[in-house]
């Protein structure tokens, strides 16, 4: 046989088809064992996530403060998910991701770091698979895969739950990619709808994947083979493909690029309606010269990951000459050389154009946010820089007679010290205070760094360190809105009423639609006893962000101190109909009406309230007492019931549920509740036992 094997391979005549199966059968095993190791491989070195706090950027915004994520999957969510525009982007999915997140763990941080790292494994194994799939290469496409899975720049998009978004959008990516490779090889309307589907489901996880049709095209010429002058791959399982011109392939691509342009125009609706559009007064010429210099510090950090941070400041107009004119020669001069390879070597000039394409998006042309770079802009991207290092280092190799031993122990050795970097990295991502202190450390004049720290150490107590951090922030960057907000706020905490107004004021000048600021000075306003411009404070909160629900929420508290119940009234209805899940303003609505008389609509709020959070005793307990105050006995008892069944040491409840049995003359029943008070608040159990002795 063997002899045959050989006779056949010499002749490039057609294998037997025994040995074609054995072969088969064995490429299958080899793909198998190779994704496993994938997947255990990327599980213990991202595993220390579980041990993860959420940290207070993005995060809150996604999960911790979320009110809609934290109700998990309803209806409500659903329509919530595809009908608004939240930290300025638009993607559904992603928000269903989070909710089915909460539906099964809660608020556990760990669980929901472990989400991120389940898809970053499926990320992986699904890059292997088509890699060796379209090109037959398997060890090279498991190198790119284990690249893919341990280099530290990934580390931001796996760690961090808000960028959840991320590593989902890929998945989807990467399961367009896997059924486009399935559709070229038998061309058919439902494999091109399923194409179409798969992107759809990408974008509305994060529209990063604007560009895949142009990614497409790029496989298409290599390793596909499908465009005429393209090199291709050609395997057992890899056939020839009928060639095309580049306008046919276009053509072939108009239904993709028509979705990937209208999810381009909703982000760009989606970030300015969230002022995510960063107006640094940069003109387009420092805008390209940014994103030069932004390309060749990508390529930096591929090759040197070390010093990664979760922002990057932006240099504004202060870009140096030298900066610019070097990044832009290193782009053009690879560019050349990779197009001067074309032939010889198409996986240099295909990963090289994956590359700087897929980048286009985020490279900072339209500039969204403060930063000039961000780790997590690789996660797609590197792809092909990893294919370029992958396919043409052992080509260079043979030509050097350098042996394959050699190759794979210098592979394992890349891959172990990138996973020593990835594994150092994780632990700066262990909470929002030892990230930020990272951030701080290794990058130079990082304002938002510093701000964001002082808000957390606010929050936490530290008080003085936080009056520091502000400080030095706003020497840095005086301009900046976010800065002078978190020193108001800590003042106004603090309480140095007259300095937080200053602070909130600035704020304002600089942002004038900066709804958080004048809620804030609203309360500051109301803590001075000046209600009327407390309101009117709110009110413009109300007018710049008419959705937020919250904003509604606090101008209903502040009507109600005011003594306005009716303007209450409307403003936490307002409130609850932006927000359904809205505990606070379900509870805050029925002591409303309580206290105006109309009964039977502050029991339906208290009810709503007790629905939305089944364990909270406070809804149970304040319904109690409203049909405690209407002489309905009976129905309070029950609310009290329900109100120490979820919290059973709730002494107040028990307290109560006591009083109405005693005013039903069920003596023996309250005399139980005393008995159960005595161990839980002894003064208490004493009132009521006193009450008890009147009555009879």
């Amino acid at each position: 046989m063997s002899i045959n094997f050989f006779s056949a391979l010499i002749a490039k005549r057609r294998l037997p088809a025994q040995l074609r199966v054995n072969n088969m059968t064995e490429r299958v095993r080899l793909r198998f064992f190779i994704s496993l190791v994938l997947v255990v491989a990327t599980f213990l070195i991202f595993a220390k996530v579980g041990g993860h706090d959420f940290i207070s950027y993005d995060d809150n915004l996604y999960v911790t403060d979320n009110q809609m994520v934290q109700g998990g999957l309803s209806w409500s969510g659903f329509v919530w998910a595809f009908t608004t525009v939240h930290s300025a982007n638009w993607h559904p999915i992603t928000w269903l991701s989070h909710m089915l997140d909460m539906q099964l763990f809660g608020l556990r941080p760990g669980a929901h770091h472990l989400v991120n790292v389940l898809f970053h494994s499926l990320n992986t194994v699904l890059l292997f698979l088509i890699l060796a799939r379209i090109t037959g290469a398997i060890w090279r496409s498991a190198f790119v895969a284990a690249l893919f899975a341990v280099h530290p720049l990934h580390v931001e998009s796996v760690a961090w739950v808000s960028e959840r978004k991320d590593v989902l959008s890929t998945f989807f990516g990467f399961l367009t990619i896997w059924v486009y490779v399935r559709y070229t090889e038998r061309p058919g309307m439902t494999r091109y709808l399923w194409v179409v589907l798969l992107l759809v489901l990408g974008l509305l996880s994060k529209p990063m994947l604007v560009t895949m049709p142009f990614l497409l095209i790029l496989l298409d010429y290599w390793p596909l083979g499908r465009m005429q002058g393209g090199g291709q791959s050609v395997t057992e399982s890899n056939p020839v493909r009928p060639k095309a011109t580049l306008s046919q392939l276009l053509v072939e691509k108009i239904p993709l690029l028509v979705i990937c342009t209208a999810s381009g125009i909703v982000t760009l609706i989606a970030q300015k309606k969230g002022e995510a559009m960063a107006d640094l007064s940069l003109g387009l010429g420092l805008r390209i010269a940014n994103a030069a210099v932004g390309y060749a510090r990508y390529l930096g950090k591929t090759f040197w990951p070390v010093g990664l941070s979760i922002f990057y400041p932006h240099p504004g107009a202060g870009i140096p000459v030298w900066q610019v004119a070097g990044a832009s020669f290193l782009l053009l001069t690879v560019t050349g050389l990779v197009l001067m390879r074309l032939r010889q070597s198409p996986w240099l000039a295909v990963g090289w154009f994956w590359f700087m394409v897929a980048l286009v998006p985020v490279i900072g042309i339209v500039q969204v946010g403060a930063q000039s770079i961000a780790d997590r802009y690789t996660y797609i991207p590197l792809v092909g820089i990893f294919i370029m290092i992958a396919w043409e280092v052992p080509e260079l190799l043979k030509r050097w007679r350098i042996g394959a031993r050699a190759l794979g122990i210098a592979s394992a050795l890349v891959l172990l010290l990138l996973s020593s970097l990835t594994w150092r990295q994780l632990d700066f991502w262990k909470n929002h205070e030892t990230l930020f202190r990272h951030a701080i450390s290794v990058t130079k004049d990082n304002c938002v760094a510093l701000s964001s720290l002082a808000d957390y150490l606010a929050r936490k107590g530290n008080v003085d360190e936080a009056y520091s951090d502000l400080n030095e922030s706003l020497r840095l960057c005086p301009k900046d809105e976010e800065a002078w907000y978190n020193l108001g706020v800590l003042q106004r905490n603090r309480g140095e009423m007259a300095e937080a107004e200053n602070s909130l004021r600035e704020a304002l000048r600089l942002k004038p639609r900066y709804t958080k600021a004048w809620s804030n000075l609203g309360s500051v306003y109301m803590a001075q006893g000046r209600m009327a411009e407390a309101i009117e404070a709110l009110l413009e909160a109300a007018r710049v962000s008419p959705d937020d629900a919250s904003v509604w929420f606090n101008l209903g508290f502040l009507y109600g101190k005011n003594g306005q119940p009716e303007e209450a009234v409307e403003a936490y209805c307002e409130s609850v109909l932006l927000k359904p899940a809205y505990w606070a303003a379900w509870n805050n609505l029925g002591i409303t009406y309580k206290n105006l008389g109309r009964i039977s609509e502050a029991a339906a709020a208290f009810g709503q309230a007790a629905q939305i959070r089944p364990d909270d005793p406070m809804a149970w307990y304040n319904l109690g007492i409203l049909y405690a105050n209407t002489g309905d006995f009976t129905k309070a008892i029950g609310a009290f019931r329900n109100a120490v069944r979820v919290r059973p040491d709730h002494a107040a409840s028990w307290y109560e549920m006591g009083m109405a049995y005693s005013s039903m003359g069920r003596q023996q029943e309250a005399g139980e509740v005393v008995r159960t008070l005595q161990s839980l608040d002894p003064g208490l159990a004493e009132k009521l036992s006193s009450r008890i002795g009147q009555s009879r």
